[in-house]
């Protein structure tokens, strides 16, 4: 398996100039990094004008390994081959790392390039790829992968100390300024021996503007900002700083995760890229394991999307007896700074609630609830100037009785804990239960098994009077905001709730139709398309240069999307069999437009380059209509390239045959058709059809208008 790593940018305030100049302080050999032993530089040349330098070396490094592992693989050292690119022209370095040293059993890379900052030319940064790849290596491929992760990760983190701790030296000795390059007047012949010591550069002690540093109040632009890095931007790059202000600390490698899952974001979700701290999320949730934080943060996006969870706060209204009979609210925040939210369980009515909402209006609730937490911590972190991704909840169960176990309640309970689970993870600090009856242990054996682990270790349960005493609730929360009801001085706001009247109760008629409307009203529709059946959208047109506009996810399998015209209406639209299989559509949501008769290219034409969608891709486009007639828009089943390249059918492919479940794809689409006057530029925006994570997303990608006749974007 092969291990990647992406460094986020590391700026120094430092002119390039004298980050050079400490750069090669370090070779032939550092006393800072023992297991660099020395290094030699095999070849140097120089371009006629002294611009750029090419330099070869090969560097030597201890092993920090376990003695056997030393003595199998019969070496004491390592030796990589480094080749450096110093343009002082144009003011950057790329230096190329490989391994010398078992180059058949392993295969080292890395890039790194130190550069100017794009926004403050007195700044440099600097920038690491690097993968690593064990074919072999006697029987030992794991245990010298984390060997080999584990001493990288170090040396990352000792790299930009290094830099620091020459650029004080070079400051000790007077060096606090350093010439840009500038083509001499009359040239000199290059040296043809010698090695870089100086960087050909003169050094001067002169005093003049010194270098800027963090603690300067600085005019230019703090890249930390996150107003200056907006997520979804497909050109911005995380910057070090910007993490450990707005994330938190995070291990070289986790960054690395980071970093790679925003990548492959903003290249399969352009314009609807979460924010950082809500990625970071769902890899804190799965260890930082890419593929599987990758996979629930697709499907919570697309979980988002279809039932618009980002317009909730803004278009939710809560019913009546919520506002009266439930009890629950913000209140001020504990003593590391996230928001506190108080429950008063005990004191709700949850059977009469479900009686008189229903499931649906309960978990719209908890969703605005989770919605507003978000936002009080983004808030928080800047009002405290530290990282705050989660909340305390405080839930107080004096009243907990036999009543709040009624089986509907429960079940709406579970199922409650199931969304959250899934799209809102490690969103929750710490729970404090208080006051815990004797029944509790009851309720607890119910739900905790749909708890996460991880989340289970955030509970904190007080029976009785115990959170009063030494390390109960005023080690979390200031005494000043701890609530009157608990023994505190502070006024809450929570509703004390109360028995909801019989008289709103509902019928389960009445409920089912609400629910119903709740989850219905979404602009989204899905699709299961199979091979050989793809499922296609008839759409009118009667004025000509109208726009057709379309928003689709990919949500399993890989697809085909095609655009036909045709003069003519085809056929009243039927639910497709599953052809080759005979088996009817389960959910009846395929639907096939073209009439099995006509012929492409005398009934209907392809409009628009076929596209191919990959599972997990978000894509957004618009095409303008040049005639009138009827447009059908169609997904397809993609087959592999590997199943199509052979005519005769394999064993495993004939069993795959059989399953129809192996040939099934599913889209989730939106459509739109749009007046040209009505038309703002391409749909990556999709300004009209009100798409995107209004919340989770920082920005989006706005692109320029189009000037063809359709515009694809992904």
């Amino acid at each position: 398996m092969v291990q990647e790593y992406q460094s986020p940018i590391r700026v120094y305030k430092t002119p390039f100039e004298l980050i050079m100049a400490a750069y090669v302080r370090r070779f032939p050999k550092c006393h800072l990094v023992p297991v660099f032993v020395d290094s030699e530089v095999i070849s140097e040349r120089h371009s006629e004008d002294g611009a750029i330098t090419w330099t070869e070396r090969r560097c030597k490094v201890q092993v920090d390994a376990p003695r056997l592992l030393k003595r199998m693989a019969g070496v004491d050292y390592l030796y990589f081959l480094q080749s450096n690119t110093l343009d002082r022209r144009e003011r950057k370095l790329r230096i190329e790392v490989t391994n010398e040293t078992f180059s058949n059993r392993v295969v080292v890379d890395e890039v790194c390039h130190y550069t100017v900052h794009p926004e403050n030319e007195e700044w440099t940064c600097f920038e690491q790829v690097a993968s690593l790849d064990i074919k072999s290596f006697f029987g030992f491929e794991s245990t010298a992968e984390r060997l080999a992760m584990k001493q990288y990760a170090s040396s990352i983190k000792k790299g930009k100390e290094i830099i620091e701790y020459f650029l004080r030296e070079l400051e000790e000795e007077g060096i606090t300024y350093m010439p840009r390059w500038a083509p001499a007047v009359a040239p000199e012949a290059a040296s043809s021996s010698g090695t870089i010591t100086k960087l050909q550069l003169p050094l001067t002690t002169a005093k003049v503007t010194p270098v800027p540093n963090t603690k300067e109040s600085l005019s230019k632009k703090d890249p930390a900002s996150p107003a200056e890095l907006p997520a979804g931007s497909p050109d911005d790059k995380l910057d070090a700083d910007y993490i450990r202000r707005y994330l938190g600390d995070l291990t070289p490698l986790q960054e690395s995760c980071l970093i790679r899952l925003r990548q492959w974001l903003q290249e399969t979700h352009k314009g609807k890229i979460p924010k950082d701290q809500h990625v970071l999320r769902f890899l804190r949730a799965r260890d930082f394991n890419l593929d599987k934080a990758r996979e629930i943060l697709c499907q919570s996006l697309t979980w988002r999307k279809q039932h618009q969870v980002d317009f909730l706060l803004e278009s939710w209204e809560r019913p009546q007896p919520l506002q009266d009979y439930y009890t629950g609210g913000w209140h001020h925040h504990d003593r590391d700074g996230r928001p506190l939210y108080i429950l008063r369980l005990g004191q709700m009515d949850t059977k009469g609630l479900v009686r008189a909402l229903g499931e649906e209006a309960l978990l719209r609730q908890v969703l605005s609830i989770n919605e507003e937490g978000l936002r009080r911590c983004e808030e928080n972190t800047r009002v405290f100037g530290r990282p705050i991704s989660c909340w305390t909840c405080l839930v107080d169960l004096e009243g907990l009785n036999m009543r709040h176990l009624w089986r509907p309640g429960v079940k709406a309970l579970l199922r409650i804990i199931e969304v959250v689970e899934a799209n809102y993870p490690e969103t929750l600090g710490r729970l404090l239960i208080l006051r815990a009856p004797r029944v509790f242990p009851v309720l607890w054996t119910l739900v905790s098994p749909f708890i996460d682990e991880n989340t289970r270790k955030k509970f904190l349960v007080y029976a009785g009077n115990d959170y009063q005493g030494p390390g109960g609730l005023v080690d979390y929360i200031d005494k000043e905001v701890i609530p009157d009801f608990l023994g505190g001085d502070c006024m809450c706001e929570v509703p004390e709730g109360g028995m909801v009247p019989k008289s709103l109760y509902r019928t389960p008629e009445e409920l089912e139709s609400e629910e119903t409307r709740l989850w219905a009203d979404t602009i989204y529709k899905s699709a299961s398309i199979f091979k050989g059946s793809p499922h296609e959208l008839l759409i009118e047109i009667t004025d000509a240069s109208s726009v057709i506009t379309w928003d689709f996810d990919v949500c399993k399998g890989d697809v085909v999307f095609n655009i036909y015209h045709a003069r003519r209406a085809p056929q009243p639209p039927k639910r497709d069999t599953l052809g080759a299989h005979g088996i009817t559509s389960p959910g009846a949501n395929n639907v096939q437009q073209i009439d099995r008769s006509w012929v492409l290219g005398q009934d209907y034409s392809m409009v628009e380059t076929a596209l191919t969608c990959k599972e997990g891709e978000s894509v957004q486009g618009s095409h303008i209509t040049r005639w009138p007639g009827f447009y059908i828009l169609q997904w397809r089943f993609h087959s592999s390239p590997a199943c199509s390249a052979s005519s005769l059918p394999g064993v495993d492919d004939v069993l795959a045959s059989l399953q129809v479940s192996s040939h099934k794809c599913k889209v989730m689409f939106y459509t739109e058709v749009l007046g040209s006057h009505d038309f703002r530029g391409s749909m990556t925006s999709l300004e009209s059809s009100h798409s995107g994570f209004s919340l989770l997303s920082a920005a989006t990608t706005s692109s320029s208008q189009s000037q063809s006749s359709s515009t694809v974007s992904r």
